[in-house]
């Protein structure tokens, strides 16, 4: 990738959306612009878990003013990530591409073991250096993350399906506050942390809060004389108190309290509070950093060739025990009929996916060789793989499918042109290396219209492999089945289906 002067992140949180523009200085980020808007996504999602008009005109209409600010960064220069609302909307797939269009880049839908790598990410670069491992706790509007991480590192990832948002619709619907709806609260809070005590208490030695539920608690606990510094344990019970005490948020006169918190104050409270007492908390600082910064830093890595993806890709490889020389024999290959046939659409991005995809398409085979392709898609698009998107592992795990056997018409209809050549890439290199050895394949020229694919090559080399012969012709009827008509040309014959 080229050097960047600036770079922008875009958070689509269930409660809020925020977005962070960078300068980047050598390896360094130093943030300058900013803007927040509170969305309340999370708030527009309905029993069956529909996103309704009124949130997504809100979502709309905050993307419009981050694209003012967003005009003229270059493609490749922005990342935007959605969060827990978007994971789990139904209707998510009609509205990404409206927000899509508004906003002017792509959108990422990122899984929850992945927000949690990169909230950790942005509040451990704003953290000073330290031997202690340390506990990071984010709540959103939907999904509450926990991270336990040593430096830079993160060493646990958990995301459990609990916000601020949510939790104060669900339990705090009128604002009205009393034992009864504050206990109920606390403890369906508690039984979602059940999963992950034994795992995180007593692992870590400081404990950080990022985001607005963290920060405001903070500012409340002290401003109010509740706590000397940052959140204690003795200053929660002495809110919970007040807040019990009082009966309803719209009441409070609380010093640190903003108005466009009022409504998920007690959703948040009762998670944060929950944890305090489930992970045996003590203290909590509120950490600078979150997932928007994250994101950025993540996005330089990107450019510096410090790809999580590429080190996520290489971990795969040993954890799966790849035969690496068979990956690099198909990825070369592979990318040499992709520049062929992408002539008129080429990107890195599609270049890099198949380049994964390749050194990645036999993991399959530690489950078993049977169908080996298919336990390959089934990893690839349920795993989790930090630095990747969930539309990411979503392609990858349509070209794993796709390396061999039948093209599923249910499945592969709908491809994008670009993909089609991908998947035709990767099934081709498949093919002419399934004896696994480094003898060279033919010289190869490929065309691909859409519709019709040429594949030429010596007819002298196809008289002496037989096997691949009878292969290829097998292909022709393949690809027969989504109406691409493949052509297999060569010096002294000419089949065509």
């Amino acid at each position: 990738m080229q050097h960047q002067p600036l770079l922008a992140a875009v958070d689509l949180g269930s409660n809020s959306f925020r977005f962070q523009i960078a300068r980047v200085e050598n390896d360094q980020l130093y943030m300058l612009d900013g803007g927040r808007e509170s969305v309340r996504l999370a708030a527009g999602l309905t029993e069956d878990r529909y996103l309704d008009a009124a949130a997504q005109q809100r979502a709309l209409d905050a993307l419009s003013r981050f694209a003012e600010r967003l005009r003229g960064f270059p493609r490749e220069a922005v990342r935007v990530v959605g969060t827990n609302s978007l994971r789990v909307a139904k209707n998510a797939i009609d509205f990404i591409p409206q927000a899509e269009h508004i906003l002017g880049f792509p959108i990422e839908v990122i899984a929850g073991h992945e927000e949690a790598r990169l909230i950790y990410l942005g509040v451990a670069h704003g953290l000073p250096p330290s031997p202690n491992n340390r506990l990071v706790m984010d709540i959103g509007g939907g999904s509450t993350e926990f991270i336990i991480g040593n430096g830079l590192n993160s060493l646990k990832l958990e995301s459990l399906y609990m916000g601020c948002v949510s939790f104060s619709n669900r339990f705090f619907p009128d604002g009205k506050i009393n034992k009864t709806n504050l206990k109920q609260a606390e403890n369906a809070a508690r039984s979602e942390l059940q999963s992950i005590v034994a795992d995180y208490r007593g692992q870590w030695q400081d404990a950080f809060g990022s985001s607005g539920t963290a920060k405001m608690l903070s500012d409340v606990l002290v401003l109010n004389g509740f706590s000397p510094s940052g959140m204690t344990r003795a200053g929660m019970e002495k809110l919970r108190a007040h807040l019990l005490s009082v009966g309803d948020v719209h009441k409070l006169t609380l010093q640190g309290l903003r108005g466009d918190r009022l409504p998920v104050l007690a959703g948040g409270f009762s998670i944060m509070y929950a944890a305090f007492c489930e992970l045996e908390i003590e203290q909590m600082q509120p950490a600078i950093g979150a997932l928007r910064e994250g994101v950025l830093y993540d996005l330089l890595g990107r450019f510096y060739d410090n790809d999580m993806r590429d080190m996520t890709t290489e971990q795969f490889m040993l954890r799966y025990h790849v035969d690496v020389r068979q990956a690099q024999r198909v990825e070369k290959l592979a990318s040499q009929l992709a520049q062929q046939l992408l002539i008129d659409s080429a990107d890195e991005t599609a270049s890099r996916i198949l380049g994964w995809a390749a050194k990645l398409h036999e993991i399959g085979i530690s489950v078993a060789h049977s169908g080996y392709h298919k336990h390959t898609a089934y990893i690839l698009a349920n795993a989790d793989m930090p630095g990747f998107s969930k539309k990411e592992q979503a392609r990858l795990s349509l070209l794993a499918l796709g390396q061999r056997g039948n093209l599923n018409k249910a499945i592969f209809t709908d491809m994008t042109v670009q993909d089609t050549a991908l998947v035709m890439s990767l099934r081709l290199s498949t093919l002419f290396f399934r004896n696994r050895s480094d003898v060279e394949p033919p010289k190869l020229q490929v065309f691909f219209s859409g519709t019709k694919f040429h594949l030429i090559l010596p007819s002298d080399w196809l008289a002496r492999n037989p096997a691949t012969h009878a292969a290829l012709q097998e292909e022709i009827q393949q690809w027969k089945i989504l109406k691409i008509c493949m052509q297999l040309d060569g010096q002294q014959e000419n089949v065509s289906i």
